[in-house]
C-alpha cells in the first residue's frame, strides 16, 4: 500500500457562512473571553449578555468588550429573552449547575470542556436538554478544525492501514494556577488537559474495553500527571492509545496515529489547536501546512458549527455525539478513580 497522490482537503465550513446567533456569556473568564475574539473575527455571532456572579465583573467585562448587557446573576443572564445560547466557561466544578441552567431555561448551551466533573453529571445535562429541546455541545473545539478534518478523511479511506497505535500527551506548567490544585474546583490535570488527548485517542479508535491508568497526585489530592492506556476497541481489537497529561511541566503535547500502512502526525504544539498535518511512510511523506489560525483563533469553528447546528434544527453534533461526550466522561471517571481521586461530595 502506498500513500495517496495528495492529502484530502478540510472540509470545514467557512465558519463566516454560519448563521448568527445571540450569545450570551456565562463566566466572563479567560477561556470566554478568547471565545469571544475568535467568533467576532471569524464569524457572524453576536454576543449579547454576559453574566457572572459579581455584577461588577459583569460590567467590566461587557464595557472593555462591547456587549450591551451584563447581569450580576447566572439567573439573570439565562431569563434574557434576546439570548439564545449560553457558553458554560466556569470552573468544571460548575459546569453541571450552569449548563442545567440555561438548559431548563430553554436555552441552547455549549459547554466548556471538559463538560461536566463526571460522567453521572453529564447523563443529567443530556437529559434535560432532550427534555427542553434544545441544542447541547461540549466545546472540544479540535474535533472542528480542519486539519482535524484531513485526518477524518484519512481514516475513512483507510490510508493508515489497520489502526494499531495513538500516542497523544498535554503537559503544561500549571500547578501554580489556584484552581487547578483545589478538589473542591475538580482540580487536576486530567479534566483540564488530559481530556484532550483521551479525547483524541476516542476519535480515532472509538470507545476502548479497557482502561489503565496510574498517576501521582498533589498535595491538594488532585491528579498532578497521569499516564493513561486505552485497548480492546471493538472496530480496531489489536490498536493501543498510549496517552500522558501532566500539570508539573511542558511536554511535546503532539499527536500520532500510526497503522500498518502510514502514520499521521500532528506534529507542532499542540496537536489540539490549528496547525500542520503530516502523512508518512517512512519513505514518503506528504503534508498540509495548516490555515495560518492562530492558536486559539480555532475557537471558530465550534461556534460556528453550533450555530448551525441551532439553524438547523438538531440539537446534536454529528462531529461529537453526546453519547461519546458521556462515555469519555466514563473513561476519566475510571481513570480518577484507579489513581485514587475524588471530589468533595463523590
Amino acid at each position: 500500500m502506498t500513500l495517496p497522490t495528495a492529502l484530502p482537503l478540510p472540509r470545514t465550513p467557512d465558519p463566516a457562512d454560519a448563521p448568527p446567533l445571540n450569545w450570551g456569556i456565562l463566566a466572563p473568564g479567560g477561556i470566554a473571553l478568547r471565545f469571544l475574539e475568535a467568533a467576532r473575527r471569524d464569524t457572524r455571532q453576536r454576543f449579547v449578555a454576559v453574566g457572572s456572579r459579581s455584577a461588577e465583573r459583569a460590567a467590566e467585562f461587557a464595557g472593555k468588550h462591547g456587549i450591551d448587557k451584563a447581569y450580576g446573576s447566572y439567573a439573570e443572564l439565562v431569563a434574557d429573552p434576546e439570548v439564545q445560547a449560553i457558553y458554560v466557561a466556569s470552573p468544571h466544578s460548575a459546569h453541571h449547575a450552569h449548563a442545567l441552567l440555561a438548559l431548563q431555561a430553554g436555552k441552547h448551551v455549549l459547554v466548556e470542556k471538559a463538560f461536566t466533573q463526571d460522567a453521572a453529571q453529564a447523563r443529567e445535562l443530556v437529559a434535560a436538554a432532550e427534555a427542553s429541546k434544545v441544542a447541547l455541545m461540549e466545546a472540544m473545539w479540535t474535533r472542528f478544525l480542519p486539519r482535524t478534518d484531513i485526518v477524518r478523511q484519512l481514516l475513512a479511506d483507510g490510508a493508515l492501514g489497520d489502526l494499531e497505535v495513538v500516542l497523544a500527551d498535554h503537559g503544561q506548567r500549571l500547578t501554580h494556577v489556584p484552581r487547578l490544585v483545589r478538589p473542591e474546583l475538580a482540580g487536576g490535570a486530567l479534566l483540564d488537559l488530559g481530556i484532550y488527548p483521551i479525547s483524541y485517542a476516542v476519535f480515532a479508535l472509538g470507545l476502548p474495553g479497557r482502561v489503565q491508568a496510574t498517576g501521582v497526585l498533589t498535595e491538594e489530592g488532585v491528579d498532578q500527571q497521569v499516564a493513561i492506556l486505552l485497548d480492546q476497541f471493538p472496530d480496531h481489537p489489536g490498536a493501543q492509545a498510549v496517552l500522558h497529561t501532566t500539570l508539573a511541566a511542558k511536554t511535546p503535547t503532539t499527536a500520532s496515529i500510526s497503522g500498518t500502512a502510514a502514520r499521521v502526525e500532528l506534529p507542532e504544539a499542540s496537536f489540539y489547536a490549528p496547525g500542520p498535518v503530516r502523512l508518512t511512510d517512512d519513505t514518503d511523506e506528504l503534508s498540509w501546512p495548516g490555515d495560518g489560525q492562530a492558536f486559539h483563533e480555532g475557537m471558530c469553528h465550534e461556534a460556528a458549527h453550533f450555530a448551525q447546528l441551532v439553524a438547523d434544527g438538531r440539537t446534536e453534533s454529528p462531529l461529537l455525539p453526546l453519547s461519546q461526550t458521556v462515555a469519555i466522561m466514563e473513561i476519566m471517571d475510571e481513570i480518577r478513580a484507579q489513581i485514587g481521586v475524588r471530589y468533595p461530595g463523590e
